[in-house]
């Protein structure tokens, strides 16, 4: 059995490749080049370049190593007939992430609530222009801080339960119908004003798609609470920045934490530095866990190598 590995990071293939490794032994785990058209079985990627699939007749599966396939459709989109024809696309199950992106709205909610925003805002004013602030601020009521989260795959509905487990109430909205214990589901571009509608803050984890990306814009914020909250944990793609930018500027908006990005790194010059209202963190909402990945990687391999079912292969049609 052959594997080609590859990752834009190179510093990290080592540690990928000898984890496969010792997953599957038996296997013949390598790092790709531009030079190599040899022959491989599986490929374990994550943003290659299109050249990489080049005389790759011979794959049985492509497996991504993250929860979003954006990167490799985009590809297929640009070029069609770059990924090899019929070749299953599998993405990660989770293996650590859904806990992770619980974490992070959890973190969001809990600071908006509070008010702890408005705290560092008021610090960093005192240490800007020496304006001292020793004021108290109610918090948000609970029973009237609507959370909804965009999308209500194996990321989105882990995020939204454990929001609504801390009492908060929680909105879903999904492409098709879905039922979670304690959350409101929406589904259908018919439900998504009403699901949208007064929302306090609003989480994204939908899958990035032609069909999505742009639905963080002017017209969606109109449907919150004024003075919403917006936290994007899913693609830069989803944001209309200059429609994030009006919200903020117009008092629609009150704050927002982003972790993704259009462009990642996010330039130095983007207006989203200077904006004390904005939260930026670098794509860390939820890091592939590397001994997790690769063991579930190595059992999908070892199911197919015996003609058994699993999981997490993308309907390229629908992109996720």
């Amino acid at each position: 059995m052959k594997i080609l590995f590859y990752t834009p990071q190179a510093d990290d293939a080592p540690a990928w490749t000898a984890s496969l490794a010792r997953e599957l032994p038996a296997a013949d785990v390598r790092v790709w080049s531009p030079a190599d058209t040899a022959a491989a079985d599986y490929a374990v990627l994550w943003r290659p370049p299109p050249e990489l699939f080049a005389h790759r007749d011979g794959l049985r599966a492509i497996f991504v190593l993250g929860a979003g396939v954006d990167a490799l459709l985009a590809l297929e989109r640009r070029g069609p007939g770059t990924l090899p024809a019929g070749v299953p696309l599998i993405r990660l199950e989770d293996t650590g992430m859904a806990e992770q992106m619980a974490e992070y709205a959890i973190h969001a909610a809990l600071r908006y609530l509070r008010r702890f925003d408005e705290y560092e805002l008021a610090q960093r004013a005192h240490a800007e222009v020496g304006t001292a602030s020793w004021q108290a601020l109610t918090p948000h009521p609970r029973e009237s801080f609507h959370i909804g989260v965009l999308g209500l795959g194996a990321l989105g509905a882990h995020v939204a339960k454990a929001l609504a487990s801390l009492g908060f109430p929680v909105r879903g909205y999904s492409r098709s119908a879905k039922t979670i214990d304690g959350v409101a589901t929406f589904a259908g571009r018919n439900e998504r004003p009403i699901f949208l509608n007064g929302l306090k803050m609003l989480v994204n984890l939908l899958p990035s798609t032609p069909e999505t990306d742009g639905i963080l814009n002017r017209d969606t914020f109109a449907h919150l609470a004024r003075g919403a909250y917006l936290v994007n944990l899913a693609r830069g793609a989803h944001l209309v920045e200059r429609d994030l930018i009006d919200a903020l500027d117009q008092g629609q908006i009150a704050a927002a934490m982003l972790d993704v990005f259009v462009q990642e790194p996010l330039p130095a010059e983007h207006p989203f530095r200077r904006m004390p209202r904005v939260t930026i963190t670098p794509h860390i909402s939820a890091l592939t866990l590397r001994e997790p990945a690769a063991a579930q990687i190595a059992r999908k391999i070892e199911a197919l190598a015996r003609g058994e079912n699993i999981g997490g292969i993308v309907d390229i049609r629908r992109g996720y």
